[in-house]
């Protein structure tokens, strides 16, 4: 399979359905390699810890050379309570390989909700801080990561363990705290107004130091990897409305990706299905040299494998990672 570059789901499902699962060490040159994405995950609980499970089998198998989670770790409409969250921790714990993690909104943001306890956002946040970044230069899973977190490389912003970044053979990969309901931006509460506001001038602060140091690092191609699916398509005219809590983040992503010029892949989740397409500016112009890939999640407790060779055009190709039993959302 030739890297590829952005195409549909439809087709790309076409291709590389029956690609074999060893096909990632025969694709490429000496420093190609493969990772799995995935994300809103386990969702309705207690009933998809199983399938959860069988999905990590199913990656422990392939052994990739490490495991992207993008956040929503359970529902919001089901509690944020301490025992909840550590549940899901001591799964995502079962990775034999590194997972590095970042965080959704339905345990935090959401927490607000009547049907997930009525907790406080901001306290949630800082117990999923505790939890799973209580070693900010780790990764989880058994054999976790050395990563750079920018609460230890940037002091100005030590709240925020959970942004972190790493290489992997000239590709650096880096991850925001973006979460989907609009990034936390509620106009209503003041209080998240004005979290909203410290966490976004950190998160702008971390993708401008990345690209930079990408850029000066020469490396080959970069991977953002978050919660959010900005919709960015669908707003009148295809710019961002004023409200939205995704404009300046996205602003710093086309202004670092148009800098590095080089391959730039953000991946996601939100909305639950596997789709592939350019990243839009706040404008909603494409960003050249920039795709968006969108992950498995709820009912879909599915995977995609990438596949990454450095020394290619192209440098990513897709592969769903599905897990037959998990069935198909029906």
């Amino acid at each position: 399979m030739r890297m590829l570059p952005a195409v549909s789901a439809a087709m790309l499902m076409i291709a590389t359905s029956f690609l074999p699962a060893s096909a990632a060490e025969r694709i490429g040159g000496d420093n190609a390699f493969s990772f799995v994405a995935l994300g809103d995950m386990p969702y309705n609980l207690p009933d998809d810890y199983a399938k959860f499970d069988r999905l990590i089998a199913a990656v422990n198998a392939l052994k990739p050379a490490f495991t992207l989670h993008m956040g929503d770790i359970k529902s919001g409409a089901l509690p944020c309570s301490d025992e909840v969250l550590k549940t899901s921790y001591d799964q995502i714990q079962t990775f034999e390989g590194a997972l590095v993690y970042t965080i959704g909104d339905n345990e935090w943001i959401d927490c607000h909700r009547k049907a997930a306890g009525g907790f406080n956002p901001r306290e949630r946040l800082m117990k999923l801080r505790e939890m799973f970044f209580a070693t900010p230069a780790k990764s989880l899973g058994k054999t976790p990561l050395d990563v750079e977190s920018q609460a230890l490389l940037m002091p100005e912003y030590s709240t925020y363990v959970e942004n972190t970044r790493f290489s992997k053979n000239g590709v650096m990969f880096l991850t925001a705290n973006v979460p989907g309901s609009n990034n936390g931006f509620e106009a209503h509460d003041p209080e998240a107004v004005t979290e909203f506001f410290a966490r976004d001038k950190a998160n702008v602060a971390w993708i401008e130091a990345s690209f930079a140091k990408a850029k000066a690092d020469n490396a080959r191609a970069v991977v953002l990897f978050m919660q959010a699916e900005f919709n960015e398509a669908r707003f009148p005219n295809g710019a961002m409305p004023r409200q939205s809590g995704f404009t300046r983040m996205l602003d710093a992503i086309e202004a670092g990706a148009t800098s590095f010029g080089k391959p730039v892949l953000l991946i996601h989740g939100d909305e639950h299905y596997f789709s592939i397409a350019p990243l839009r500016n706040s404008k909603g112009k494409p960003i050249p040299g920039v795709n968006k890939l969108m992950v498995y999640g709820d009912k879909l407790i599915h995977a995609v494998r990438v596949l990454v060779d450095p020394d290619s055009s192209h440098v990513f190709g897709f592969v769903p990672l599905i897990v037959p039993e998990n069935g198909m959302g029906k």
